[in-house]
């Protein structure tokens, strides 16, 4: 019986690292943007730097829109509303409709949004 307990451990051992969240980082792909220093330099006022821990995500338009005066943004398939103190405000020099999120016991919580234009 102990000789399967320890042929057991590497499948409980790779079980459990499968389960094991990982942090997102800035993966450099931006690295020689003109708007590098812009893009890290945006802060919500929900607090923390937008890309603290994650470069953004460009939504296409059928992925972002407004409900009773509030936005939300589809990821993953979800539809989610983003929470206020988290909305730029400040002129978005990237055009584009950005979301920067992490993620929660799967769910996706919002860190910064900033809108572009619904044309």
């Amino acid at each position: 019986m102990a000789i399967a307990t320890f042929r057991m451990i590497p499948l409980v051992v790779v079980a459990a690292m499968i389960g094991v969240p990982v942090a997102a980082r800035d993966d450099g792909r931006y690295a020689n943007s003109p708007l590098k220093g812009w893009f890290e330099s945006l802060h919500s006022k929900a607090g923390g730097p937008c890309c603290a821990n994650a470069d953004g995500t460009a939504l296409d338009e059928v992925d972002w829109d407004t409900r009773s005066g509030h936005y939300r943004v589809r990821l993953q398939g979800e539809w989610i509303e983003v929470p206020d103190d988290t909305v730029i405000t400040e002129p978005n020099r990237a055009g584009r409709t950005m979301v920067w999120s992490y993620y929660v016991n799967g769910r996706a919580v919002i860190r910064c949004f900033m809108p572009g234009s619904m044309t």
